[in-house]
């Protein structure tokens, strides 16, 4: 069964930026979106530039979507899903994550 873990609280997050969790050797970027008051978790790694910096892109919006533009090649992924808006056929993963009692939660599949 997988369970909520809690990783920081929110105001270690910096707000409309990125910043990045180590959780087992799983590299999370969290994006904490001040006008919406939700937090944001994807897998750091940028396939496209095949390092781990996602964390350090821009937050945007495109079309509606809060997405993160990768810092290397610009790419960018919606914060909801992890979709590529350049290139469908691409989706990093994306966690489910929420706020509690002031308490950055994530949820993790291990397989």
């Amino acid at each position: 069964m997988t369970q909520w873990q809690t990783l920081c609280n929110l105001d270690d997050l910096p707000a409309d930026s990125g910043i990045c969790a180590l959780i087992d050797e799983l590299q999370i970027a969290l994006f904490y979106v001040a006008k919406m008051q939700t937090v944001f978790a994807l897998n750091n790694y940028d396939p496209f530039a095949k390092a781990h910096v996602l964390s350090r892109g821009i937050i945007g919006d495109v079309n509606g979507d809060p997405v993160v533009a990768s810092p290397i090649y610009k790419q960018h992924f919606k914060l909801t899903t992890g979709e590529c808006i350049e290139d469908t056929s691409v989706k990093i993963t994306s966690y489910p994550v929420r706020i509690n009692n002031q308490h950055i939660e994530i949820k993790l599949t291990h397989g």
